[in-house]
């Protein structure tokens, strides 16, 4: 299981920036998760990352927000091929891809799925702003099994005692208290940006 981070608020090296994100999650099929803002960082991103835009197998977008989807045009021009799954294509836990689920949309207001990707150490649970909150999330992803790692947008979450038992924490995007749970969870914390890689 590898998960790349194609494009974030911040970024490595070489790479650009933008308000908004999205990982590619690679369990043998490709699965790319949101799309950012601009398509044209996120190609560019792709490119500076070594990574085929055409390999792209699927696109899960996580709630229809700008920050999200609007990178969806630009990849759109370099591979026409990816199904799209939509923020309210299921109302559960589904599999999408062998290993990889959707959470299902939860919230009321703004809809929003994540991703469980299943792996030998536990689960990693993807988010994108996690809108309905991401003690649901969790707890939306425990019905697929123990969670090993969480990363992606957690907005205004503070309810940091819902993290305890979770190996590998990595707030980015519209994380309020990134710097909170970092110095809650010094070692579980993982620093993401457009660049990062996280291998399981």
């Amino acid at each position: 299981m590898k998960i790349t981070i194609v494009y974030d608020n911040e970024a490595g090296a070489g790479l650009k920036s933008g308000w908004g994100f999205s990982c590619l999650v690679d369990s043998g099929q490709k699965i790319l998760f949101d799309t950012g803002d601009n398509g044209e960082k996120l190609i560019f991103n792709f490119e500076k990352l070594s990574i085929d835009p055409e390999s792209v197998d699927k696109v899960v977008l996580s709630h229809d927000h700008w920050d999200h989807v609007d990178g969806l045009e630009g990849l759109q021009k370099f591979n026409s091929k990816a199904e799209v799954v939509l923020p309210e294509a299921f109302s559960q836990p589904t599999e999408i891809s062998p290993g990889i689920y959707s959470t299902g949309a939860l919230g009321t207001l703004i809809k929003e799925q994540s991703l469980v990707a299943k792996t030998e150490k536990g689960n990693i649970v993807v988010t994108g702003c996690a809108h309905p909150g991401l003690e649901k999330i969790l707890q939306a992803a425990r019905q697929l099994g123990e969670i090993y790692g969480v990363l992606g947008g957690f907005h205004g979450f503070s309810k940091f005692d819902k993290l305890e038992g979770i190996q590998l924490i990595g707030p980015c995007h519209c994380t309020q208290y990134k710097q909170q749970i970092k110095d809650k969870y010094p070692d579980e914390f993982v620093e993401i940006k457009a660049g990062s890689v996280v291998e399981i």
